[in-house]
């Protein structure tokens, strides 16, 4: 039987998601994801509502707080939702806090999914690794959008890319990629922007393939936790 594949988005499409749900939010929150266990993390809470992010930071002081509202990071925050700023960061053994405008909205509202992953380009190859070895009926690929507010081109990239690769269909990846630095990552060339949203994120973003292991959100102790698992 063939895998059936959908591409959803926003909010709404995070709710109808079934199967295996792919969450995808390329700027920035789930490429941050990536490199955040890749400089050692051990788990990310992802949280919906801010109040909630600030409580469970009162409440574990040791935690580090991160992720943004309108892109820029909030009042208390140890960081934003830059992969710039954590580059050179030890973060060994650390529990994060993450609450973003769009991807965290996707993870907390896929309430009917069997299995929920992130998505990224920055490790969209072991997505489709792990769903080939997985083989699910169905596939749902949320795109998150700009603020959970509307479509925006880098989460259907990212989805269209992964669905390709899944029926054996080329994608001109690089004509992606100049398209996305002309439309919306264009954002990240404004010099006004560089203090939450430097240009570098835009290469950290878009580098397809980088990380060879997925991230899965499962439930702990009443909490979703995303950890990394190798494919």
């Amino acid at each position: 039987m063939a895998m059936d594949i959908q591409i959803l988005q926003l909010v709404e499409g995070a709710k109808a998601a079934k199967g295996l749900t792919v969450v995808i939010d390329v700027f920035r929150a789930f490429s941050l994801s990536c490199y955040l266990f890749d400089r050692g993390a051990e788990k990310i809470i992802p949280v919906g509502e801010l109040d909630n992010a600030y409580q469970l930071k009162k409440e574990n002081p040791e935690y580090v707080l991160m992720g943004e509202r309108n892109e820029k990071v909030m009042p208390g925050f140890d960081f934003g939702n830059s992969p710039t700023h954590i580059l050179e960061q030890d973060f060994n053994g650390k529990i994060i806090i993450h609450t973003t405008s769009a991807g965290t909205q996707g993870l907390v509202n896929a309430l009917q999914a069997n299995e929920i992953l992130t998505g990224s380009f920055v490790n969209a190859g072991a997505i489709v690794k792990y769903i080939r070895i997985s083989d699910p009926e169905m596939v749902s690929l949320v795109c998150m959008g700009y603020s959970a507010k509307y479509p925006i081109e880098e989460d259907t990239y990212c989805a269209e890319y992964i669905k390709n690769e899944l029926i054996g269909k080329q994608t001109d990846i690089n004509q992606m990629i100049q398209n996305l630095r002309k439309g919306s990552g264009r954002r990240f060339f404004d010099d006004t922007r560089q203090s939450f949203a430097p240009s570098t994120d835009f290469e950290l973003c878009t580098a397809l393939n980088r990380f060879d292991f997925i991230i899965r959100a499962d439930r702990e102790e009443g909490l979703m936790v995303l950890r990394k698992f190798p494919v």
